[in-house]
């Protein structure tokens, strides 16, 4: 078997981790998936509508992804924005990825936060997912005069 034919057999190869609650979901919380990833909803939202999408195959960083993969997973979010957009109608959208727990990641297996914003949700959302960390909060709000 040549390089890529391996390399293709491995990626069809779903591989699980039994302690990983994204490896052991149950098909009636898929809104959509490809062969290598899918989407549910998350359990506690940020906001209605907020979806992750993950790949089918346990891994626990975007580093370890394969490019397929990384395709799979976008192909996946192009599909979940435009559900949003219909069924939350967001205006808007924060796209977001925690690697490793100092940056926040409490399940060990790769997965993109798609979530959807409205005007209004917050006062003002100038910075985005910057304030979420205070010290840069202050540092944006003092540098764009933001109260």
């Amino acid at each position: 078997m040549d390089k890529v034919s391996e390399m293709d057999k491995e990626m069809n190869e779903v591989s699980h981790n039994v302690s990983c609650p994204f490896c052991r979901l149950s098909a009636d919380r898929v809104l959509m998936e490809n062969s290598l990833a899918l989407a549910v909803r998350d359990h506690r939202p940020v906001t209605p509508g907020h979806t992750l999408i993950i790949p089918k195959r346990h891994i626990q960083s975007l580093w370890e992804a394969s490019e397929q993969e990384i395709l799979a997973m976008f192909d996946i979010l192009k599909r979940v924005k435009a559900d949003l957009e219909r069924e939350f109608d967001a205006d808007g959208f924060n796209i977001g990825i925690n690697v490793g727990p100092a940056a926040g990641q409490t399940v060990m297996h790769l997965h993109v936060h798609c979530i959807p914003r409205r005007w209004g949700d917050v006062r003002n959302p100038r910075g985005g997912v910057r304030k979420l960390i205070k010290e840069k909060n202050d540092r944006v709000a003092r540098e764009f005069h933001i109260d």
